[in-house]
């Protein structure tokens, strides 16, 4: 992350410098010239503030869902959820012990993100980089199992685009979740890309653990049980079970989606109570350890934030999108989506709202409008993940996290362009 803020922030000095001096040498205005640095230090101040909002609106969802949490990991929950599809859990997470409480807090936060929770995912993945750290024999550098969690994090699980669905229906949409079909395979390809580019790259000497936490990991792997074929039957199950969820929620909207999040806090209380654990003090312990890690995520937050800001306003980011739209018009997407595709793995809010304005525009049953949709609900913000996930841990060397989300973030935009030809064109 490193040579990613300063590139970013380097990137944004250098087309403030060059504007300034083209705008000026073309008109001999320098007054008028300066207004872009200026611009571009302005976009630094508010977006830290911004970051600062939105470090502390977080601070009651990961304070309430980490009470939560602490309620059914109390109660046996998390362990019993961690037997339920074990199989899939020990092929992706081979380095960590298949009770540990970091696969609760993984199978939350991948739940949260496939049923399109929003921030209800962040806390769930919280815990599980807390957890994780637990196992980190070279504290300050991710571990495999840190890397994999957060490409699969950073592709964009996702089998409900809720706030899509919803943006395309405010819109006029003939059919708001036409961009189901689309938005399944997209974010499938993202997330095999994800999973496939962590296996790859691990493999590179600069990518290596240290020999302490290879030995770690290979005892974990050592000491596994094998697998068998009835272990599959839970998970199939599960499968089953979610689908099923996915098809109520499309095919009764609102009326079914309105009653997830409540009944998610009523399962999680009414578990804790039924195993006789003191439900009130338990999530009280837990929500002062959300509290605590929501304000240690502010400064990583400030600074990765203000930086993007200094690239928007730049003009930077508009002059990748020139550099690159010749390459993209040879796989079909249109100038117009470029940007979207360029900021997402930047800002969340950014891209909700560049996808907004291009449902807008162009109308949300249109090939831009269907495109921009599938594109901002089969992906994540990348960078935005990694500096929360891994700040919060105070993980300062990522390995190869950053190229493996930027990999599935690729690999979802260019799925999208293929989903939305093949199902919508």
């Amino acid at each position: 992350m490193n040579v990613v803020f300063f590139a970013i922030v380097a990137v944004a000095f250098l087309a403030s410098v060059w504007g300034f001096a083209n705008q000026g040498l073309a008109t001999g205005d320098w007054q008028a010239a300066s207004a872009l640095p200026a611009a571009v230090g302005k976009a630094a101040l508010d977006s830290a503030k911004s970051s600062v909002e939105l470090a502390v609106g977080l601070v009651g969802s990961i304070t309430l869902f980490l009470g939560l949490m602490k309620v059914v990991e109390v109660g046996g929950g998390l362990a019993i959820m961690a037997r339920i599809i074990r199989p899939v859990l020990l092929w992706l997470f081979p380095d960590v012990p298949a009770d540990h409480p970091a696969m609760g807090g993984i199978i939350m936060n991948l739940a949260a993100n496939a049923l399109g929770l929003g921030n209800a995912a962040t806390p769930f993945g919280l815990k599980a980089m807390k957890d994780l750290e637990a196992l980190n024999q070279e504290p300050g550098t991710a571990t495999n199992a840190m890397v994999r969690f957060l490409a699969i994090n950073t592709s964009g699980v996702a089998l409900l685009p809720t706030g899509i669905i919803g943006l395309r229906a405010a819109e006029g949409s003939v059919d708001p979740a036409a961009i189901f079909p689309t938005t399944l395979f997209a974010t499938g390809c993202s997330t095999a890309t994800a999973i496939l580019v962590t296996a790859l790259l691990v493999r590179l000497p600069r990518f290596r653990l240290s020999p302490a936490q290879e030995a770690a990991d290979a005892a974990v792997r050592a000491a596994a049980p094998p697998l068998r074929p009835v272990d599959f039957l839970p998970v199939t199950l599960f499968g089953a079970g979610l689908l099923g969820l996915v098809g109520v929620v499309y095919a009764l909207g609102e009326v079914a989606s309105a009653w997830i999040m409540p009944t998610l806090i009523m399962a999680m209380l009414g578990f804790g109570f039924a195993k006789k654990v003191k439900v009130y003090e338990t999530f009280i312990a837990g929500a002062k350890d959300g509290f605590q890690m929501a304000v240690g995520i502010m400064p990583y937050l400030v600074g990765i934030l203000a930086a993007v800001g200094m690239l928007r306003a730049s003009g930077g980011l508009d002059a990748m999108v020139k550099l690159l739209s010749p390459v993209t018009a040879l796989i079909g997407m249109p100038a117009e989506v470029l940007p979207l595709a360029l900021l997402r793995p930047l800002s969340g809010s950014g891209a909700f709202a560049l996808t907004a304005e291009l449902v807008k525009t162009h109308g949300p049953d249109s090939t831009i409008g269907e495109l921009a949709s599938t594109l901002n609900g089969s992906t994540e913000t990348t960078f935005y993940v990694l500096a929360v996930y891994f700040g919060s841990v105070g993980i300062q060397r990522s390995r190869h996290a950053l190229p493996a989300g930027l990999a599935a973030d690729i690999a979802g935009a260019l799925a999208s362009v293929l989903a939305v030809r093949l199902m919508l064109g």
